[in-house]
Parts: C-alpha cells; structure tokens; sequence
C-alpha cells in the first residue's frame, strides 16, 4: 500500500470515498437525497482546482493500483477562497444557499473527511492515513493539525 497525492484520474474514486464520510452533508448541500447527483456534484469539484474538495488538496491509499481511501486537507487560512467555487456550484447545480459551520482556522491544515472503501474498513486504513498526516505535517513540515 502507498500513500500519494491524488491527480484527476482518481476523481471517483475519491468522490465514492468522500461520499461515505460526508454523506448527510453533500445531501444538505444540494438540498436532495440523491447519491447519483451527489456523487456527481463531487466529481466536478473534485477535478477542479482551487476549490476545497479539489484533487489538489486530496491524498489517497492505493492497494495494488486501486484507491481504496482518500483524505481531503487544507490550510485553513485559505477556507474562505477554497469555498467560494463550492457555494457557486451549489448556487448554480441546485439554487441552494451553502449552509456552514466556520471549522478550521488560520495556523492550521485541516483534516476535512477520511474515507475509506469498505471492502477495506476495519483494517487500520484511516489510523494509516492518520499516521500519514501526522507525520508529513507535523514532523516533516512543523504544522498544526485540525480535525
């Protein structure tokens, strides 16, 4: 198993991953319980740049090529940039206003979801990202971490 930046290729599998940790709030975000249009909402932000659900601020788990966990992460100085496509989207897909709690804050990467393919739960795979995090940003870059 290898953990690596995600790149564009990955974009569903990231989005099935994000979908299990965040189910509920993808759902309050474009006002409907629907996993096809949720999961596709995802997919456009996800391939974007620049935004805080974007590839660009993803790390996944691959086991014999296969993704089978993501973890989104970001400078929480930047939460309010990295949002402003997301509430367009949300404005523009669905008419919906984007409903949020202020969770992260400057001097911090925040750990927005962890989500691990179930076929691979209960094996430690979100304590190995976990170990990940706290190694290249605490070690490794002298950040502080956010949950």
């Amino acid at each position: 198993m290898i953990i690596r930046r995600a790149t564009t290729k990955d974009v569903k599998e990231i989005a099935t991953c994000m979908m299990l940790a965040m189910e509920e709030i993808v759902y309050k975000f474009i006002g409907e319980n629907s996993t096809e249009k949720a999961l596709h909402f995802l997919e456009l932000l996800i391939v974007q740049k620049n935004n805080q659900y974007s590839y660009e601020n993803c790390w996944v788990m691959e086991d014999n090529k296969k993704v089978i966990a993501t973890v989104n992460i970001y400078n929480g100085a930047d939460l309010e940039k990295l949002r402003t496509p997301v509430a367009l989207l949300i404005k523009t897909m669905f008419n919906q206003e984007l409903i949020y709690e202020e969770e992260t804050q400057s001097g911090e990467y925040y750990i927005d979801c962890i989500g691990v393919n179930p076929n691979y739960q209960g094996k430690g795979i979100g304590s190995k990202m976990l170990q990940f995090l706290i190694d290249e940003y605490i070690h490794k870059k002298n950040e502080t971490l956010g949950l």
